[in-house]
């Protein structure tokens, strides 16, 4: 049983501990004829298997994903959802979800300026729920064919409920945080492509006389191996110095596989 739970935690956990959401990674490129650009993704897992009569093992597991851009002049405004859930027998072994809209203003511009909201959740780690508002300069220092660089320079209001795994009571906490970010995407040829993109964010915390940092990143490495198939490596961290309740300061994830384009 704690097999199958690791197995399936691993597979379908891997873009689910990200606390703060990497816009980048989300963001639609669009073709200038469009106005409104939409990509949607569900999967449903429902199985009832077992080893032994007397220890059934029933599994239930969904996850969907929406993203959105509508692009109808100068301003454009993006919309992201994620939700991930996954029960074995009568237990919920995970639970998350992320709501997030952004307005970005003159967005063919190099540089502009972007507003957002947020609501997330993830009951796996204890995080019940969080909101967060902010604003962000971003500013492209290169942009050509091969290489981007952006660079974002901003600001976000952040409200948070924990609850502690050993006290067994919730934590409610409100920061003014300094959120910055860098993106690179680089064309290293017609084969190979990377992107990335790393937050950095702290606050001033009263309670403790100290700042808490975060960094939040992920790195991406396209291979193209044909015209149909190419090799995908990704990998995906959060690190936090001083969490709000003892929970594992720095995770991470790793994928790997190959795709196929019909």
């Amino acid at each position: 049983m704690r097999l199958i739970s690791f197995l399936f935690l691993f597979f379908l956990s891997t873009s689910t501990f990200s606390q703060i959401l990497n816009i980048e990674r989300y963001r639609i490129q669009s073709d200038t004829a469009k106005a409104l650009a939409i990509k949607a993704t569900a999967g449903l897992n429902v199985f009832n298997r077992s080893a032994a009569a007397d220890a059934p093992v029933n599994l239930f597991g969904y996850k969907w994903d929406i993203n959105s851009m509508y692009h109808p002049g100068k301003h454009s405004y993006i919309f992201v959802s994620n939700f991930d859930y996954l029960r074995i027998n009568d237990n919920d072994f995970l639970n998350f979800g992320l709501i997030h809209g952004r307005t970005v203003f003159n967005y063919e511009e190099k540089n502009n300026i972007e507003t957002y909201i947020q609501y997330s959740f993830d009951n796996f780690r204890g995080l019940a729920p969080r909101w967060i508002a902010g604003g962000t300069l971003r500013k492209k220092i290169v942009d050509s064919k091969k290489l981007t660089f952006v660079l974002g320079l901003g600001a976000l209001y952040e409200n948070e409920t924990w609850f502690h795994p050993f006290e067994e009571n919730f934590v409610n906490v409100q920061f003014i945080k300094n959120s910055n970010y860098f993106s690179i995407r680089w064309t290293i040829n017609e084969y190979v492509d990377f992107n990335t993109v790393t937050y950095y964010q702290v606050g001033y915390d009263r309670s403790i006389q100290a700042f808490r940092n975060r960094v939040n990143g992920n790195f991406n490495l396209n291979t193209k191996i044909s015209d149909r198939f190419s090799f995908n490596n990704s990998f995906n961290f959060s690190y936090e110095d001083r969490p709000i309740v003892p929970i594992t300061p720095f995770i991470f994830a790793f994928n790997t596989g190959i795709s196929y384009d019909f």
